[in-house]
């Protein structure tokens, strides 16, 4: 409880060493999240997505800057792909925003992806909890940039920028399919490029249809061109950031209601999962069975479609509710 409490009054050395443990999968943190976890709820939660190159992280830097300028406290997550020698984050976003290291008002985590596909990493909702209970006013979120499957970030942020460049062949390939679906807001960075007009017509012209093609809640995505090494469009893209969150809000907080019991619901399915998966495959390798399996599979003694819904059988008959 003494971890608790330090961490509820922003100490970064323990909150450093609990979000150590929970990447690590230390099965005691487990216990420290649950009683933090009626602490959390009070943090707005900003994913911040887009394909490779787009300049995600000087963008999430200068949304640091503005949020600080206007007093708020910020807690960022970047997610980067996984060094396949050490297992560790290759891209180093805290490099990248190594001026805002000293501030204590800003806490800046790096997580690696360790295999992991669709944007975030399986203890990336448990560190956002931790920065929510640290009091943390806002909680970036930057995603790996997987592309077009990045789109877990939805259930777990409050309010999502797309973010996309022009003349990356086709001006809107990072938006397609189920990413324009994802974003509240979307962001044409290094909007100095040739092409960025088009970019922005392109999708103000989709966002039109989609909007009069389905039942929408109400909010409008807005399309912002910014320049984030220059600062440009920054304080209009975070007016409308602001603005989304206010639209949540208003109604008594209708919509507010409903994005948390879609992260809620989606944390919850992710740890049964993964607690499913755990157990499981503690339970194969422990005496062997799973080598067994494997061996009658290469033999064609038996196929992994008949091996796996067995198990699947099997567990789910012990587990009957």
């Amino acid at each position: 409880m003494d971890i608790v409490e330090q961490i509820r009054q922003g100490d970064v050395r323990t909150s450093a060493r609990l979000i150590r443990d929970i990447d690590d999968g230390v099965p005691e943190a487990r216990t420290v999240l649950k009683a933090l976890y009626p602490y959390t709820g009070r943090a707005h939660i900003i994913g911040i997505t887009g394909a490779p190159g787009v300049g995600k992280s000087t963008l999430t830097d200068k949304m640091i800057q503005y949020l600080r300028q206007q007093h708020q406290t910020v807690g960022v997550v970047a997610v980067d792909p996984t060094s396949p020698f050490s297992g560790g984050a290759i891209l180093g976003d805290r490099v990248r925003m190594q001026r805002h290291a000293t501030d204590e008002g800003v806490f800046i985590r790096s997580l690696a992806t360790r295999g992991h596909f669709g944007g975030l990493t399986v203890s990336a909702r448990a560190v956002v909890a931790v920065l929510d209970a640290m009091g943390k006013d806002y909680i970036l979120v930057e995603t790996v940039g997987v592309g077009q499957d990045e789109v877990e970030i939805v259930s777990t942020a409050h309010t999502t920028l797309v973010v996309t460049v022009p003349g990356m062949g086709d001006d809107i390939q990072a938006i397609k399919a189920g990413i324009l679906e994802v974003g509240n807001l979307f962001v044409i960075n290094k909007a100095d490029r040739e092409g960025a007009e088009r970019t922005y017509q392109d999708l103000v012209t989709m966002l039109e249809m989609r909007a009069a093609t389905r039942d929408a809640d109400g909010w409008q995505p807005g399309v912002y061109l910014t320049e984030a090494p220059r600062n440009i469009g920054i304080e209009e893209l975070m007016q409308g950031i602001l603005a989304h969150q206010k639209f949540l809000q208003q109604d008594g907080g209708k919509y507010w209601q409903k994005a948390l019991y879609q992260r809620t619901r989606a944390e919850l399915v992710d740890l049964i999962k993964a607690g499913v998966i755990r157990r499981l495959m503690r339970s194969l390798t422990a005496n062997d069975r799973l080598e067994e399996l494997i061996s009658d599979i290469l033999a064609k003694k038996t196929d992994p479609y008949t091996v796996s819904e067995d198990i699947v059988a099997r567990t789910l008959k012990k587990c009957e509710f």
